[in-house]
């Protein structure tokens, strides 16, 4: 379920081929019948196709990307999407992939934490951060405080466990466990990035948005797909705040990576 529930927005593509095949029968039944899905989609869907995004100054800019641990060109692929962010958060940076990131970056974003394969690189001081583990029994997550012109924002990184066909349990464990440390957490303002594994459309993320809110889904234009790069399908990469307002939300391309940002 959790698989057909991420490409749900794809089964819009049989709209209308349904629609062509019951004009096609001559009878207004089958017309008025294929119509049904026609709408529900359109009511799922539409106003992420429609929506224009709110504008306005930002003081504060996040991206999130899975770098791959596979991808032969990891600082190129943190060059593309760094630009004018000030936080960064990275998924998969593991041995070499790691240093060759870390010099990239050092010059712009000069401070720095990471935990495991994950990490989080900022123009603006760190003041505190500490690693946590949500449920695989190693560290895949972190949390840092970051001391912006603004005030003070707390950021998770996060890289969740897959979610494959028939197995989502270990999935589904890890979204609970950020869901708890995200409500036990007494901070304002909030960040949660990371590849969380799970879609916009998925029912176990109603764990997390709300209470938080999704950066693609306020200020964001389209469905904001990131995966498979080479034909996004889907998005299980997300920004998810509280206590902050989002502008602006786009996706970006990363050199090797199979994931956008």
């Amino acid at each position: 379920m959790p698989v057909v529930e991420s490409l749900l927005p794809w089964l819009g593509a049989g709209v209308p081929v349904l629609l062509l095949a019951s004009c096609c029968t001559g009878s207004w039944r089958p017309v008025a019948a294929s119509l049904v899905p026609a709408a529900v989609w359109g009511a799922m869907f539409g106003p992420a196709l429609l929506r224009d995004p709110p504008g306005g100054p930002s003081d504060l800019t996040a991206t999130t990307l899975n770098v791959g641990a596979a991808n032969p060109r990891p600082a190129d692929a943190v060059r593309a999407v760094a630009g004018r962010s000030d936080l960064l958060a990275l998924q998969e940076v593991t041995g070499p992939a790691l240093r060759a990131v870390g010099r990239e970056l050092r010059r712009r974003h000069p401070h720095s934490y990471t935990a495991g394969t994950v990490g989080l690189w900022s123009r603006h001081p760190i003041v505190s951060a500490r690693r946590i583990d949500v449920g695989l029994g190693w560290d895949r997550a972190l949390r840092a405080v970051v001391r912006t012109p603004g005030g003070e924002v707390t950021v998770y990184v996060m890289h969740l466990a897959s979610a494959r066909p028939g197995h989502t349990v270990r999935r589904d464990q890890t979204l609970l466990a950020a869901r708890r440390l995200v409500e036990d957490d007494p901070s304002e303002r909030l960040l949660l990035l990371g590849d969380l594994n799970t879609a916009t459309t998925d029912r176990r993320r109603t764990g997390l948005v709300p209470p938080l809110s999704d950066a693609h889904l306020e200020a964001g234009t389209g469905f904001g797909f990131t995966w498979p790069a080479e034909f996004p399908i889907t998005r299980p990469d997300h920004i998810l705040y509280r206590g902050l307002t989002a502008t602006h939300a786009d996706v970006h391309p990363a050199p090797g990576s199979d994931h956008h940002a």
